[in-house]
C-alpha cells in the first residue's frame, strides 16, 4: 500500500465533500465521490446505500459504480451481525467468512468482500463499497475512518443549513412587512439579529380602527427553537385579538401555550400593549425590559404585568395604564440593547438609552430607532445579542 498516495486521495476526497457547492450534497452523491477517488487505491468497485425504515432495519435503496444492477427493496434486520457492528463503531470491514456474515443475504444484495460506513448523526443511512480482497483491514479502515468523519460533518452541515433556513422563513412570516399607519402617532420597529435567526420579536396588531396593539418579545435562545417560540407567541397573540379577549386573558393563555410546548426548557418575556387613538395604552408586562414613556422631561416606566411566560403554568398578571399625549413617546426594546458590552465591558444601560432618546425625541420615531440600533452597534461589537426597538410616538397636531 503507497500510503503517501493513500493520504493524497484522502485529502483529496474531504476537499471535494466540503467544498461541494451544491446546497445538499446527498448520500448518493458522497457515495458516488468515495467510490470513484478511491476505485484504485481500496479497489472499489460499487456498493450499496441501505436507508433506516420505520422498524429500524435497513432497506437498500440504491447502487452505484460499476456493478450498479440488482434488485432494490431487499430488507436486512438490524440485529443482522455486519449492521450491528457499522453502527457500533462507525466502519467495519467484512468478509464472506467471517463470523454473522450470511453468504444467502450477501448474495441476494450482491455483495463479497464489503467496507461499510454509517452516515449521519442518526445513523439514517449506511454506505456500503465492495472492496478489493488483498487489501488489509486496516489499509480500508484507515482511509474510510478519515472520510467518514468529513462525510459527517457535511451532511451535519446541511442539516444546520436546512434548519436556518426554515427558522429564517418563519421569522419573515411573522416580522411586520410595514410600518402601520395610525392616526395621531408616528410608530416604527425594526430587529437586529445576531445571528442568521433572532430570538427577538415584534407586532403591530390592528384590533379595530380605533385600538392598535402593540407587542415585543424576547424568547431565550437563537436559531429554530427561539423561532418557534416567537411564532407560537405571534399565533396566540393573533388568535386572542381575533376572539377580542382581554389583556390578562391574553396573557394568561399565551404562558399556557408556551409551558405545555415541547421546548420545555424556552422561556419568552413579553410587553403587549393596545393603544387607542386618544391616546389611552392598556399593557401587560411579563417579564421584558421595562418599556419607557418619555413624558415632558419625565421617564415613566411601564412595569405592571407578571413573570416571563412558560416556567409557571398558574402565573397571574395585571394590566397597566398609561396616558400619551401629544409630543410623548414610547420606547420598546429588548435586553440585547441596554446589555451590549464595549470592550472596556462596560454596558451600554437604561440611563445611557433614555438619555440618547431624550435627545432625539423631536425627531421621528424611525430616526430615533435608527440612531438607538446605530449607537448601540457601535458601542456593543463584543458578543452581541439579538436587538430590536419599537418607537411609538403622539403626533403633536
Amino acid at each position: 500500500m503507497d500510503y503517501k498516495r493513500l493520504l493524497t486521495q484522502v485529502e483529496r476526497t474531504l476537499e471535494e465533500i466540503e467544498s461541494a457547492e451544491s446546497t445538499r450534497f446527498t448520500i448518493e452523491q458522497i457515495a458516488e465521490t468515495i467510490a470513484a477517488n478511491f476505485r484504485d487505491e481500496l479497489g472499489i468497485t460499487g456498493g450499496r446505500i441501505y436507508e433506516c425504515n420505520d422498524e429500524n432495519n435497513y432497506e437498500l435503496v440504491s447502487r452505484f459504480g460499476v456493478r450498479h444492477e440488482g434488485a432494490l427493496g431487499i430488507v436486512v434486520p438490524k440485529d443482522y451481525k455486519p449492521i450491528e457492528l457499522v453502527l457500533e463503531n462507525g466502519v467495519v470491514v467484512m468478509d464472506p467468512t467471517d463470523p454473522g456474515v450470511d453468504p444467502v443475504l450477501e448474495q441476494r444484495l450482491g455483495a463479497r468482500r464489503f467496507a461499510a460506513v454509517a452516515a449521519g448523526e442518526t445513523h439514517a443511512h449506511i454506505i456500503a463499497f465492495d472492496v478489493a480482497p488483498e487489501l488489509s483491514r486496516e489499509d480500508v479502515l484507515f482511509s474510510l475512518n478519515l472520510i467518514r468523519y468529513a462525510m459527517n460533518q457535511r451532511l451535519r452541515a446541511d442539516r444546520y443549513e436546512s434548519l436556518i433556513v426554515e427558522a429564517q422563513r418563519i421569522q419573515q412570516s411573522i416580522l411586520p412587512q410595514r410600518v402601520p399607519q395610525y392616526a395621531g402617532f408616528d410608530i416604527w420597529g425594526k430587529t437586529v439579529p445576531a445571528e442568521v435567526v433572532s430570538g427577538d420579536f415584534y407586532d403591530f396588531i390592528p384590533i379595530s380602527d380605533n385600538i392598535l396593539g402593540l407587542a415585543i418579545a424576547d424568547g431565550s435562545g437563537h436559531g429554530l427553537p427561539a423561532a418557534l417560540v416567537v411564532r407560537d407567541i405571534y399565533m396566540g397573540l393573533r388568535m386572542a385579538t381575533d376572539r377580542d379577549f382581554k389583556i390578562i386573558r391574553t396573557m394568561e393563555k399565551l404562558n399556557h401555550i408556551i409551558h405545555r410546548g415541547r421546548l420545555t426548557t424556552k422561556f419568552v418575556s413579553l410587553f403587549y400593549g393596545e393603544l387607542e387613538t386618544g391616546g389611552i395604552l392598556i399593557y401587560c408586562n411579563a417579564g421584558h425590559n421595562y418599556p419607557f414613556m418619555v413624558k415632558g422631561n419625565r421617564i415613566e416606566y411601564l412595569k405592571n404585568g407578571g413573570p416571563v411566560l412558560g416556567p409557571t403554568p398558574d402565573a397571574t398578571y395585571t394590566r397597566g395604564f398609561a396616558k400619551l399625549d401629544p409630543g410623548d413617546l414610547v420606547c420598546l426594546y429588548t435586553d440585547g440593547i441596554v446589555e451590549a458590552h464595549n470592550s472596556r465591558d462596560e454596558e451600554f444601560g437604561l440611563e445611557r438609552l433614555e438619555r440618547l432618546v431624550k435627545i432625539n425625541r423631536p425627531r421621528s420615531a424611525e430616526e430615533i430607532g435608527r440612531e438607538v440600533l446605530a449607537r448601540v452597534t457601535k458601542w456593543g461589537r463584543r458578543d452581541p445579542d439579538d436587538r430590536t426597538v419599537v418607537i411609538v410616538k403622539a403626533v403633536v397636531s
